[in-house]
């Protein structure tokens, strides 16, 4: 019985590979449609996705073998939809990213922000949710849950000690081997990389063991409360990075699928969507569910004490508090380096908010000719990258004509910094190279061309058409049940490949519907970034899982209630401010297309 059933197991990954393909292949053997062919297929790689058998960049390559084998796209076709103006976008977005976090900019921010919020447990917590969801609005949400859980841990493990002395060779009371020896990496690097993240468990047994450690801790008043400051600290910090991604259009991978799909399907549309009418919509609701999760997460673990607002002067405290102006002193003065890469940011941000404010002519309007837009966001923010590529990461000297480029006696420079910037430039190819995530760019190539699929072959049209009954709704609760909806699913699927399944069906909805699509579109995609329930739902809430700390369960339990704020959050901004800002009231020309199958 045994050998059967680890015959059967190995044959696991072959069955899940197989079994979709048979059992859905009846669908384009019986119809014989352009609908039904493109059906198979968008079918076949969302349980492929589900599941992850493959990898999912291997899932989205998908498009480029079967669409043209079943006379959907031509192989030319598909093709050009895996370089597009967003994945551009997104390139030089995760460039930027690459040059702030070289420099360590990102840290900088961080610990001195927290020097100025200090660490009373309710301000700590203020702290660490303000700087995070700060950094993942323009550095991704994983590097960032990276670098602020273990400078939380740090402090968290001096918060908790008896024995204030950071280099204290004896374990302390109730701190695990696993947690001195995170504190000591604290204490001695200088810099936090996410290679320090232990990767995430993810066999059974393993879980379970974490479960049943997790729920042995607390043996006393004081430790259970130690346990549920470091519940609180790492679901704010996963939780706000996510939430903080939400905020700028490069901020996460659904943003951009939905500026990506919403070009392709309605070329037409003005751009509307763009980084200045994004930040100005998406920031408010940024701010009002970060707001929420902190009142949430106080009063799950805190309860409804907030006298511990007051700052205090225990001498636990000002050890935990010493942690944070210690790393902060070792990063020493600004360097070149970092002063130049805030420049560049900072010119990069004034850049994409007057490039078309909306309000007023912007700058980029000075390139467009016959109607057609020629300046985009992806211009401006490879025009930075560009800049970053050949801008010195050191003080220029300079010998007659001859540049030579020296590091000595240059403020906030050392060995390591030098190593950071071998080529001597703010950014270095073959960093940029390893680092940045290559298979988020299949992923939304993949999705608009299987969004391109779907429209060509007539399906979105078909399954919008299927979506007709909820015209007898009212719009808000149109937008609410559709939230819901994929804030449920995007639990067990990534945000990205939910955010290319749905988006096109809501379009095809809306228009046969007479409604403005992006009443549906912007709170459909913003809601796929609301994966608070599981470890698996996104990558921060894995990195924070995996520290030991957590259970599923109380994931679960902060998670859902934070789902329906979510929820309720983004039906409210739609209907208020978005309502106004994208004139949704009106059912607007250039949504008014025909599409024939």
């Amino acid at each position: 019985m045994l050998a059967c059933l680890r015959s059967l197991r190995e044959l696991r990954d072959p069955l899940a590979l197989i079994l979709p393909v048979l059992m859905l292949l009846p669908l384009p053997l019986v119809l014989r449609c352009q609908e039904a062919y493109c059906g198979f297929i968008v079918l076949l790689m969302a349980v492929y996705w589900c599941t992850e058998i493959i990898p999912l960049a291997i899932t989205a390559i998908v498009p480029v073998l079967l669409f043209p084998m079943f006379g959907i796209m031509t192989s030319k076709e598909v093709c050009k939809q895996y370089m597009k103006d967003t994945n551009m976008l997104f390139l030089g977005g995760l460039m930027v990213a690459v040059a702030v976090e070289t420099c360590n900019l990102h840290k900088r921010i961080a610990l001195r922000a927290l020097i100025l919020v200090g660490v009373r447990p309710a301000l700590l917590m203020m702290g660490f949710m303000g700087v995070t969801a700060f950094l993942s609005m323009w550095i991704s949400n994983t590097a960032t849950t990276a670098m602020m859980v273990p400078i939380a841990q740090a402090v968290l493990d001096q918060l908790n000690t008896t024995a204030p002395q950071l280099g204290d060779p004896e374990r302390r009371h109730g701190q695990t081997a696993g947690e001195q020896e995170l504190e000591e990496k604290i204490a001695t690097n200088d810099g936090i990389q996410p290679a320090l993240i232990s990767p995430v468990v993810q066999t059974q047994d393993a879980d379970m063991e974490r479960e049943m450690r997790v729920s042995a801790v607390p043996h006393s008043d004081e430790q259970s409360e130690q346990q549920r400051l470091r519940k609180m600290l790492s679901l704010s910090v996963c939780y706000s990075a996510s939430i903080g991604g939400t905020a700028t259009l490069t901020g996460t991978g659904p943003n951009l699928v939905l500026k990506g799909q919403f070009s392709q399907i309605f070329p037409d549309n003005g751009d509307v969507i763009n980084f200045a009418s994004w930040f100005g919509f998406s920031f408010p609701n940024m701010l009002i569910m970060l707001t929420c999760c902190w009142l949430w997460l106080h009063l799950l673990f805190l309860g409804v004490n907030f006298g511990r607002l007051r700052r205090d002067n225990s001498s636990r405290e000002q050890a935990a508090y010493g942690i944070i102006q210690g790393e902060y002193r070792k990063l020493g003065l600004m360097s070149f380096a970092e002063k130049l890469v805030l420049a560049l940011f900072i010119l990069l941000i004034v850049l994409w908010f007057t490039r078309e404010p909306g309000f007023v002519r912007g700058w980029g309007s000075l390139f467009n000719r016959e109607g057609k837009e020629f300046v985009t966001d992806a211009t401006v923010v490879m025009f930075i990258t560009f800049l970053m590529f050949i801008m010195p990461s050191h003080r220029p000297r300079f010998k007659g004509w001859v540049w030579n480029r020296t590091v000595e006696d240059e403020p906030g420079s050392d060995s390591g910094e030098r190593k950071d910037h071998r080529s001597g430039r703010l950014l270095d190819w073959k960093e940029v190279q390893r680092t940045l995530p290559w298979n988020v760019v299949l992923l939304l190539g993949g999705g608009f061309a299987l969004a391109k699929g779907c429209e060509v072959s007539g399906l979105s049209l078909w399954l919008g058409s299927q979506m007709l009954p909820l015209q007898n709704l009212p719009p808000w609760s149109i937008a609410a049940l559709l939230c819901l909806l994929l804030a449920i699913f995007t639990e067990c699927t990534s945000n990205v490949a939910t955010a290319t399944l749905f988006l096109p069906i809501l379009a095809s909805m809306a228009v046969l519907i007479k409604l403005n699509p992006l009443y549906v579109m912007i709170p459909g995609t913003l809601s796929t970034s609301f994966a608070f329930m599981l470890p698996v739902a996104t990558p921060p809430n894995a990195i924070v899982f995996s520290y030991g700390h957590l259970r599923v369960t109380d994931m679960v339990k902060a998670g859902f209630v934070l789902n329906l704020i979510g929820v309720v959050s983004v039906t409210l901004a739609i209907n208020t401010w978005g309502r106004a800002m994208f004139h949704l009231d009106t059912f607007p020309a250039w949504a008014n297309i025909s599409r024939s199958p």
